[in-house]
């Protein structure tokens, strides 16, 4: 049995906030070849997650929040945003499921925001994330402005 206690909860935010891109995962899968990828995401406030989607192949991801306050972004082919679902742990909504060839991004609004995420698998990075062209990426200067456009355009703010 896998016990997911506030300890460990504790640990992988711990381990996010002195990541240099504020967050970390603790997986439970086997390895990247598990076709279940199952694993903690602890993210702080303004990491940056560029928007991507998954698809050739096709996976689907879900993500429920076990602490904190996180905000799933769906948008449409060219940028529009398309739908967005507000999860806090413990919540009315505390889970969202994005469809493959969705593109998405996930916002902490919270410290301490983890995320329990399934997505299938098996992991192979090369082709894992297909990544939009129309959002800066990940490291790039104009990252943490797009990021703070976007908590604004959905009417947000940190907790």
């Amino acid at each position: 049995m896998i016990k997911i206690d506030r300890q460990l909860l504790d640990a992988t935010s711990q381990r996010a906030r002195e990541s240099s891109r504020g967050r970390m995962n603790h997986n439970f899968h086997s390895g990247p070849a598990d076709t279940l990828q199952r694993m903690l995401n602890a993210m702080e406030p303004g990491t940056y997650i560029q928007p991507h989607k998954h698809e050739a192949p096709d996976k689907r991801e879900v993500f429920f929040a076990l602490s904190g306050t996180l905000c799933i972004v769906e948008f449409w082919d060219d940028g529009r945003i398309k739908d967005f679902a507000l999860l806090k742990a413990g919540s009315e909504c505390s889970g969202a499921e994005i469809p493959a060839r969705t593109f998405h991004t996930v916002i902490s609004l919270q410290s301490g925001s983890v995320a329990y995420e399934i997505k299938d698998g098996p992991y192979i990075p090369i082709e894992d994330k297909n990544f939009a062209a129309w959002a800066p990426a990940e490291n790039s200067p104009q990252a943490g402005a797009w990021l703070k456009q976007l908590i604004e355009k959905l009417n947000l703010s940190i907790i």
